[in-house]
């Protein structure tokens, strides 16, 4: 099948030969045009200077019979003047006449032009005429002088009168036939034209109902179609007709509208999927903040119950501490000693309720951790001791294994030392048959590779299960997981949360042999010239720890 670009191209060859045939035409038409006119013209003007031979011819005869009839001897100036003038005028009539027959057509097949050899003969004749009358002028006797002339004259008329004749009547029948030319020229050009252009409208025709006919009904199709889709109407299809470009298109238009359609159901699937995935996220949200609504209502509770649980106590404890430490019935040395402890103790408590009680009272919380260097090994000691009565009572080792001077932290000194005291009361309370509690300093890699120091809470009790440790640093785990029941669940929740606001991390483990190790590790500071206190304020500290568990 031949292709759109082939038809156009004979489309475009038809319509420049029409163009080429039409300009051959006009040309020729012109040419011949030119040549009829040319001739007509020339004619004519060879009849204008036969006319104009003959009125000079008959002038000159007349000037020739009035010089002959003057009387005397001797003619007038003035006629001869007359005369001479006539003669140089039929002189250059007849040049002019000889240049016209010589640029006429010859005879055919002879190479002579007739009008040159009259216009030849024409000229002798004159010649003779002229010699003859400028001899019967130079004759002194009148009388004589003019039967010469008009002897003359009538030779002349006879000889010359047939040829002139001949050669107006040959001119006239040239300009009659070059008319008759012309007209029939005229006629077969509008012949011509007339036939040209019903071979033009006719070629159109043709070429409108092979080519451009169907083209512009295939176009409207694929507009149609273009439309259709357009609406949303993914199922429509062209016909694909002959395989030239347009079939072509068409057949991609179809794959087209296919791909569409494809993607259109694929969208309406997916667009199902995705509302019934948000629908079922949406559901799995409001549930989850139903429950987180609930767990924030009962820390908020469980906070508040603490705090009033405990501030009452506490604040009466100190005031009982501080009527015993004026009472001078006991001894100086051992009830300042004891109550000292006792006072320092609650006083530290106290501080730590307080901070609870602030945390409760405002939905984001706050509480304020003071950063600074702290040497660890004397935090260490002090916690140590604090549990020293508590753990010989139980029969529990507390050992602190650190060589002097031990490093420094950047840390907040009292909730640092609060997190280490912890772990040894969880040790004592909830260990089991312990018997040794061992603290210790080393130096390990933190997170990333980073230099850290590492606290080491170990005790060789009965141990954690595996399954039970994911859970351990959970909030408001009350002891399930030691069988006791005890405590209010905060205490690894919030070690966690310090140590992570430090910057470190706490981990538990198994120790080898049976036991629990807690291990704290703490990046080192960087070395700076003014060791300044640095305030953390830790906003909404309890909103989302790092884990959450016991005591």
């Amino acid at each position: 099948m031949r292709s759109i670009r082939f038809k156009l191209a004979a489309l475009s060859g038809a319509a420049a030969s029409f163009a080429i045939l039409s300009t051959v035409g006009v040309l020729l038409a012109v040419g011949a045009a030119d040549r009829a006119l040319e001739a007509t013209v020339s004619a004519q003007q060879r009849l204008d200077l036969l006319t104009e031979i003959s009125a000079r011819l008959s002038d000159f005869g007349l000037a020739a019979v009035a010089v002959a009839e003057s009387p005397g001897a001797d003619p007038g100036r003035a006629d001869l003047g007359r005369m001479e003038d006539a003669r140089s005028r039929v002189a250059a009539v007849l040049e002019a006449a000889t240049v016209r027959a010589a640029q006429s057509a010859p005879a055919f097949g002879t190479g002579v032009r007739p009008r040159e050899r009259m216009v030849a003969h024409l000229r002798a004749d004159f010649i003779l005429l002229d010699r003859q009358i400028s001899a019967a002028v130079a004759d002194a006797d009148a009388p004589s002088r003019g039967d010469r002339v008009r002897g003359a004259l009538n030779g002349f008329a006879a000889s010359a009168g047939p040829t002139l004749s001949l050669l107006v009547e040959s001119e006239r029948r040239a300009v009659t036939t070059a008319r008759e030319e012309a007209l029939a020229l005229s006629f077969r050009l509008r012949v011509g034209a007339v036939a040209l252009a019903a071979l033009v409208l006719a070629a159109a025709a043709v070429l409108y109902r092979a080519v451009a006919r169907p083209l512009l009904t295939r176009l409207g199709e694929i507009d149609r179609a273009a439309a259709a889709i357009g609406r949303g109407d993914l199922d429509t299809r062209l016909t694909i007709g002959p395989r030239d470009e347009l079939g072509v298109l068409t057949a991609r238009f179809n794959r087209m509208a296919a791909r569409l359609g494809r993607r259109e159901r694929r969208v309406i699937e997916d667009r199902a999927l995705l509302e019934k995935t948000i629908s079922e996220r949406t559901a799995d949200l409001t549930a989850a903040n139903a429950r987180l609504a609930a767990i924030d209502a009962s820390r908020r509770r469980f906070f508040t119950d603490v705090s009033h649980e405990l501030r009452t106590p506490l604040t009466v404890i100190i005031g009982e501490c501080d009527v015993t430490q004026r009472a001078p019935a006991i001894s100086d040395d051992l009830s300042r000693s004891v109550l000292a402890t006792i006072r320092k103790r609650a006083g530290r408590l106290h501080r730590r309720i307080e901070d609870l009680l602030r945390v409760a009272r405002s939905e984001s919380g706050e509480i304020e951790l003071v950063f600074q260097d702290v040497p660890l090994l004397p935090l260490l000691a002090d916690a140590v001791a604090g549990f020293e009565t508590v753990a010989r009572r139980q029969g529990v080792s507390l050992i602190l294994e650190a060589d002097a001077p031990g490093p420094l932290v950047h840390a907040d000194r009292e909730w640092l030392r609060q997190v280490v005291e912890g772990l040894i009361d969880n040790g004592l309370r909830h260990g089991g048959k312990v018997t040794r509690i061992t603290l210790a300093v080393t130096t390990g890699a933190g997170a990333g590779g980073v230099v850290a120091d590492e606290i080491t809470v170990s005790d060789d009790g009965r141990g954690i299960a595996p399954e039970a440790r994911a859970g351990l640093f959970r909030r408001f785990a009350r002891g399930e997981r030691f069988g006791d029941g005890t405590g209010f669940g905060l205490g690894l929740a919030l070690a966690e949360w310090v140590v992570t606001r430090h910057g470190g991390r706490i981990t538990l483990e198994e120790r080898e042999g049976g036991g629990t190790r807690v291990v704290i590790a703490l990046p080192r500071p960087q070395p700076h010239p003014e060791a300044q206190p640095e305030v953390f304020e830790a906003r909404g500290a309890w909103a989302d720890p790092p884990g959450e568990e016991d005591t």
